[in-house]
């Protein structure tokens, strides 16, 4: 996936989880975070950002920020909407006959179902943008939504699913994402009890520049 109408700009302070202020140009503007999680090892006084222009003459927010460059790693994508387009985009290029998102399977609307001949799957998404050390963790903050979609994977497992969690590694360099215990142990130990009944772990390896993402390799937790 590519990004257009992008700008530069240094990152300032983030009043709430929703918002930003970036210089652009000089100027300090009120721009809109595409991602709701903490991202505080990012998002640094000075940082470098890229930002998205918005078509929308409506908002009140004009600016998008998506990217956010890290020394030790380069640019890291934030957006929280871009790891279900760019596994849309990579689940084309599978051998799946049926492609569906936004799937509702029980009390949850999962993020993709699809078939193979008679051959049913369904896939959670979830987006890292968290590193330590060469390795990646999720989530960034507690996740109730991300155990009760564990639970419904499981559940599916036991109806003749082939269920999978797929994490989009949205920074280059990183090949493994572990549970950040840390922030939230539940998460773990119910990724743990999923694996141990069948739910594929899977990490998606991107490559990742200022505005733009890709999935380059898919790698199996065992």
């Amino acid at each position: 996936m590519k990004y257009e109408n992008t700008v530069h700009g240094k990152f300032h302070s983030r009043p709430n989880r929703f918002v930003a202020r970036v210089y652009i140009d000089g100027t300090l503007e009120t721009v809109h975070v595409k991602n709701t999680a903490r991202c505080r090892e990012l998002l640094l006084p000075d940082a470098e950002v890229i930002l998205q222009i918005s078509d929308n003459p409506n908002r009140k927010t004009k600016y998008d920020l998506i990217s956010v460059y890290k020394e030790s790693l380069g640019w890291v994508n934030i957006d929280s909407q871009a790891p279900n387009q760019v596994v849309a985009e990579w689940l084309k290029a599978q051998d799946y006959t049926l492609v569906r998102p936004e799937y509702t399977y029980g009390d949850s609307r999962v993020d993709f179902y699809m078939e193979k001949g008679s051959e049913k799957y369904l896939m959670e998404i979830k987006g890292c943008t968290l590193e330590r050390d060469g390795i990646g963790y999720f989530p960034d903050a507690p996740t109730e939504r991300g155990i009760k979609h564990l639970r419904e994977l499981m559940k599916a497992t036991e109806q003749g699913y082939h269920c999978a969690i797929a994490f989009v590694i949205q920074m280059e360099g990183i090949r493994e994402v572990r549970p950040n215990d840390a922030t939230h142990k539940e998460f773990g130990e119910v990724l743990a009890e999923a694996k141990q009944a069948g739910v594929k772990v899977l990490c998606l390896a991107c490559r990742v520049t200022e505005n733009t993402l890709e999935i380059d390799r898919e790698y199996t937790v065992n």
